[in-house]
């Protein structure tokens, strides 16, 4: 008892014990009044108070949660039984665990007394026996479990069923053709260029959309919804049904790239079965013959709305350099229709690709202005335009919400925008509570809710690849940063450091399945990039919202975006471009079973090299050396490329490059092959900086299409090509790619000479006016004779006899005998002129072809009749690329 003046004073009797306190907690040393202010006043007090951090991670959803991915990845293509059987079993016996435990905790109708609940009230210290809450804790954690496996099941077999129900599975199978009308639920997009043996396969528009009506042979029509592929085909997507060519004319200006999500459009189209067993489509449907789509009912009010925004953005990036200008809508929202495969590869090759997809870090880079930084998470925010504006933390919980429902209609509430959406509401939910703690559950509960909604995002590897991200930054990260900062790192380095490697470590197993490849850089790639990501992400949604209403406004935002966007896209280039940047690796799950013990074994001995800095300085050199793999250094090692080497053939597949030495990293290069990657590769590893002349022998895309490859970083003087422009969509790229880097085209003419350095040629054909047969282009190719210390070298391109034959017959055949090496013709086919190989009677024949191709180059006959002639053949698909050096009885050959 006290007295009035409130000193305590002796007692005769023993006060009854006062109830035990409530919990206390960083707040409670607030005022009431301060209180409702301590977020808007935060500004002032940063880090002032910090969470509950007690006990360990919860980890109570995660199980149900892996139950639910699990299940839905099984049951979407199981039979309806299965699926029956599996949701009814499930349910039973997660209701008798509950109807148990229920049963267990009023036993004997007694009522649970606080002291059954609380051990710790129990008289004279004696240890109580287990509650009824803790006995029944393990039923309700498998009952949970087993809920959600039920509705996992029933979610996956009612999604399942949309692919076997109604009409359109049946026509597909009977490669019929329908009118149907089909409810677009994606952006349309184009296929990327292919190369098929000497030509590229036609470009089409790509569209996931719904059947929603189907009007069959006799006149009915049935309502149904599945889901489908709608292929256009380029003869119908081009205006006026050109596929190819000049202006206007290619599938990249089509009307239904115009088309938005929910817009409904009639179609007559050939269903067709899926080409993938699993895929998520019913059928697929090609459209062909129907150049403007025939729209029934335009999109819904959101999908215009958004629409506006995408375009209002686009168009103000018209202006930007074109990397800016492809990047930045892909950046933002995810547009990349203007992303080259040449940029796409270079994003992939360096693990940057997650910058071109909406993801989880857009928008929690909006939400960070608007609380504060995911760094202070683990604090009450104190940073952020909320707290500065005076936003309570309600009102502020509120307004992300209403951020991230507009984040969803903008980006297209698709289920990639969804993934993001929700691992964006984890940070949010992060932010807002100020406990890490929380963070775990969150990501449970998201990825549970996500494949109950959407059970095909269980076998969706972006999906995985989100998951796990996410799930390195919450758990890995943070102790990596830590231990990073005992060892005296900066702490925001050791922050971003320890982000991007635990992401890489835990996503790097599952991008090695889909690319069969590690990337050696992806870490230092992703956190130099890392820097310019927030700032092109807020100045382009700047841009995005202002275009609609100050177009001027919104093209100033996107010029300063484009300078942070241009930096990603060069660190993205210079990555690739590195000649150690990545290491093959088997693309199985076997491959990434064995990639994941290797990255456990690599953090246990980092852990260990931690302690010794030296070893680390080391270790960092010596794959810095591994990456880079200067010139002089690999040729130590490898011997590749050999020393005074005078011709190369680059292995390149099925196709054809090589390349003349002219001089101390330069090169005159004779076709592009087919891949930009692989001669990009090729001519890196050979050291070729300056290409004084680039020449095309034909247009056949194994000869053409690698050519954004060879102009890669480099200065080219000029191309050369035939005159004979077959095919001529292959004419136009080549068009293309030489205006874009301001490269002037010539024409090459039988009795050309030419000479740069120490290397001279001469032209031997086409003639001035070729006839060759219309569907043959090969027979224009360009064949040069060259000279180069001591060597004759004669180059055929995919002469065919035909051509081969009039060669013989022009006044270039007397230079065409004592030839050392003879590149052959055609890939080494067995369409050989038999007088022009005795003619020539070359002391090395080099075939450039691919392993395992289906045109079966190069022909046995080719090979025997060359060897019969006292010739060495090697050839690229089984020896590698091949440079010769040397001259006359010195002369050699070596393999890679």
């Amino acid at each position: 008892m006290t007295t009035g003046s409130g000193a305590a004073t002796p007692s005769a009797h023993i006060d009854p014990p006062e109830p035990a306190p409530p919990r206390h907690t960083a707040q409670d040393d607030v005022p009431t009044p301060a209180r409702r202010t301590v977020h808007a006043d935060s500004g002032s007090r940063r880090g002032a108070a910090h969470p509950q951090q007690e006990g360990p991670t919860d980890l109570r959803l995660v199980p149900p949660a892996l139950a639910a991915w699990a299940t839905a990845a099984l049951a979407l293509d199981a039979s309806p039984g299965w699926v029956t059987g599996v949701a009814v079993a499930a349910l039973t016996v997660a209701l008798v665990l509950l109807v148990t435990r229920r049963r267990d905790g009023t036993a004997g109708g007694r009522t649970p007394s606080r002291r059954d609940a609380n051990p710790d009230l129990s008289p004279e210290g004696v240890h109580p026996a287990p509650s009824w809450r803790q006995a029944a804790w393990p039923r309700v954690s498998i009952a949970a479990l087993l809920l959600s496996t039920a509705a996992a099941a029933a979610s996956a077999g009612l999604h399942g069923a949309d692919l076997r129900r109604g009409p359109v599975p049946e026509l597909a199978r009977e490669y019929a053709t329908v009118t149907t009308e089909v409810e677009v639920g994606s952006d349309p997009r184009l296929t990327r260029p292919r190369i098929s043996g000497d030509h590229a396969a036609p470009v089409s528009v790509l569209i996931e959309a719904e059947v929603r009506r189907v009007e069959e042979m006799d006149g009915t029509v049935v309502e149904t919804r599945a889901p489908v592929l709608l292929i256009v085909d380029p003869g119908s997507s081009a205006k006026g049904g050109r596929a190819t060519g000049g202006s206007g004319g290619g599938p990249e200006h089509s009307r239904w790239l115009g088309l938005l999500p929910s817009t409904r459009v009639k179609v007559t189209a050939r269903l067709a079965p899926s080409l993938t067993s699993g895929d998520r489509v019913a059928a697929v449907l090609r459209v062909r013959n129907q150049p403007v789509p025939e729209v029934v009912e335009g999109p819904s009010g959101a999908q215009r709305f958004a629409g506006r925004l995408r375009a209002g953005l686009r168009e103000a990036t018209d202006g930007l350099p074109g990397d800016a200008r492809a990047l930045l809508p892909g950046l933002v929202v995810g547009d990349t229709a203007r992303i080259t495969p040449e940029l796409d590869e270079a994003f992939k090759e360096t693990d940057l690709a997650h910058t071109l997809a909406v993801s989880g870090s857009n928008l929690t880079i909006l939400l960070a202005l608007l609380i504060g930084p995911p760094g202070l998470a683990q604090h009450i925010e104190r940073r952020g335009l909320a707290p500065r504006l005076g936003i309570s933390l309600r009102a502020t919980a509120l307004l992300g919400g209403v951020l991230t429902l507009g984040f969803v209609v903008v980006c297209r509430p698709d289920p990639s925008v969804l993934r993001a959406a929700a691992c964006g509401a984890v940070a949010l939910l992060a932010l807002a509570t100020g406990r890490r703690r929380s963070l775990i559950p969150a990501l449970a509960t998201a990825v549970l809710l996500l494949v109950l909604y959407d059970p095909w995002l269980a076998r969706s590897y972006g999906f995985l690849l989100s998951v796990l991200a996410t799930g390195a930054l919450l758990t890995l990260a943070p102790r990596w940063s830590e231990t990073l900062r005992r060892h005296r790192v900066p702490p925001r380095l050791a922050e971003a450091l320890a982000a991007a490697a635990a992401a890489q470590a835990l996503c790097a197993p599952v991008v090695a399945v889909l690319s069969a490849r590690v990337s050696l850089v992806a870490v230092p790639c992703n956190l130099l990039a890392e820097i310019a990501v927030a700032p092109a992400t807020v100045l382009g949604f700047a841009a995005l919202a202002t275009a609609p209403v100050a177009m001027p406004v919104a093209k100033v935002l996107a010029w300063g975006a484009s300078w942070p966007t241009g930096w990603i896209a060069d660190v993205a280039r210079t990555g690739a471009a590195l000649p150690g940047g990545g290491v093959d690796w088997p693309g199985s799950w076997t491959g990434a079973l064995l990639l994941a013990l290797a990255v456990a074994a690599l953090v246990l001995v980092g852990r260990r090299l931690l302690k010794h800095p030296w070893l680390c300085g080391v270790c960092g050199l010596l794959l810095l050396l591994i990456v880079v793999a200067p010139a002089p250094l690999t040729r130590v090692i490898t011997g590749w490329p050999p020393p005074g080497w005078r011709f190369a053939m680059c292995d390149v597949g099925q196709g054809d490059a090589t390349v003349l030495a002219a001089g101390k990293g330069t090169g005159v290069v004779v076709d592009a092959g087919p891949d930009p990657k692989l001669v990009d590769q090729c001519l890196r590893t050979l050291g070729i900086t300056r290409i004084p002349l680039v020449v095309l022998t034909h247009f056949h895309a194994d000869h053409v299409a690698g050519l954004p490859g060879v102009l890669r970083g480099r200065a080219v003087g000029a191309i050369e090509t035939t005159s004979f422009e077959e095919p001529t969509d292959q004419a136009e790229f080549v068009r293309r790619a030489a205006a874009e880097q301001h490269i002037p085209i010539t024409r090459a003419v039988a009795g050309e000479q030419r000479r740069t350095g120490p290397l001279s040629w001469q032209v031997l054909w086409p003639p001035p006016h070729p006839a060759p047969d219309p569907d043959g282009p090969n027979d224009a190719s360009v064949a040069l004779l060259v000279r180069t210390a001591g060597l004759r070298l004669l180059l055929l391109g995919d002469l065919e006899p035909p051509a081969q034959q009039e060669l013989l017959r022009s006044p270039a055949a007397a230079l065409l005998g004592g030839v050392d090496v003879l590149k052959v013709a055609h890939h080494g086919s067995a369409y050989q002129d038999p007088d022009l190989m005795r003619r020539v009677a070359p002391r090395l024949a080099l075939i450039s072809c691919g392993e395992h191709n289906v045109y079966g180059h190069p022909a046995p006959s080719t090979v025997a009749a060359l060897r019969a002639m006292g010739a060495v053949v090697l050839r690229t698909d089984t020896d590698g690329a091949l440079a010769v050096g040397g001259a006359g009885d010195g002369l050699r050959v070596t393999r890679e």
